[in-house]
C-alpha cells in the first residue's frame, strides 16, 4: 500500500502538495490582488480600505515566518514549497512597492532598483543552482526584515494620524531598506564569485 502523503503529521516520507505550510503560502499569494485592490480603492484617502490593505500586508508578510517554521519543525519541506515561497514573498513586496509608486508615494527609481535586485538575484539563483548553492547571508535576512518594516510603515496611513513628521520616519526606514537591498545583492554575488578561503 502506498504511504499517504503528509499534510500536517511530523515524520518522514512524502509530503503532500496540500501540506499546511504550502496552503499558507498559497493564501499569501492570494493576498496580493486583495491588497492591491484595497490600496487603489482607497485612492489616497487613508480610510478603512487603506487600513485593510495594511492588515493584509502585515498578515501576509508575517505568514512567511510561520510557514517556514512549520515546514522545518514538522519536516514538511517540499519542492512545491521551495518554488512557491519566494514567489509569494516577491509578489507581495513587489506589488506593494509598485502600488505605492503608482499612487505617487514612492519614487519609481526606488521601486525599479529594488525589483531589479530581487528578480535579478532570483533568476541568477535558478540559473546557477547546479553550480553553486549559497545560504541566505546575514545581509539578506536584514534586508527582508527592513523591507517588511519599511513597506508596512509606508502602507499604514500613520502620517494622517501622527502628522507630517512621520513622513520622515517613512523616508528613513525605506532608505535603510533600499541600502540593505542593494548591498545584500552585491554581497551575494561577491560570495558566489569570490568566496573566502574558508568557503572554498
Amino acid at each position: 500500500m502506498t504511504e499517504a502523503k503528509r499534510i500536517w503529521r511530523r515524520g518522514d516520507g512524502p509530503v503532500s502538495a496540500w501540506a499546511v505550510p504550502n496552503i499558507i503560502t498559497m493564501v499569501r499569494i492570494l493576498f496580493v490582488p486583495a491588497f492591491a485592490w484595497a490600496m487603489f480603492a482607497d485612492a489616497g484617502q487613508d480610510g478603512p480600505l487603506r487600513w485593510a490593505a495594511f492588515a493584509l500586508f502585515v498578515v501576509g508578510i508575517s505568514s512567511d515566518a510561520i510557514d517556514g517554521h512549520l515546514a522545518r519543525s514538522r519536516n514538511l519541506i517540499s519542492d512545491l514549497g521551495k518554488i512557491l515561497d519566494p514567489i509569494a514573498d516577491k509578489a507581495l513586496t513587489g506589488a506593494a512597492l509598485v502600488v505605492l509608486s503608482i499612487l505617487g508615494e514612492l519614487p519609481w527609481w526606488v521601486t525599479g532598483l529594488i525589483l531589479l535586485r530581487e528578480l535579478g538575484i532570483t533568476v541568477w539563483r535558478l540559473v546557477e543552482v547546479r553550480r553553486i548553492v549559497l545560504p541566505a547571508g546575514r545581509g539578506g535576512k536584514l534586508k527582508t526584515v527592513a523591507q517588511a518594516v519599511a513597506i508596512s510603515l509606508a502602507v499604514a496611513p500613520l502620517t494622517a494620524i501622527l502628522g507630517d513628521w512621520f513622513a520622515w520616519v517613512d523616508t528613513a526606514t525605506m532608505s535603510i531598506a533600499f541600502i540593505l537591498t542593494i548591498w545584500s545583492g552585491i554581497d551575494y554575488l561577491v560570495r558566489a564569485y569570490w568566496p573566502q578561503q574558508g568557503e572554498r
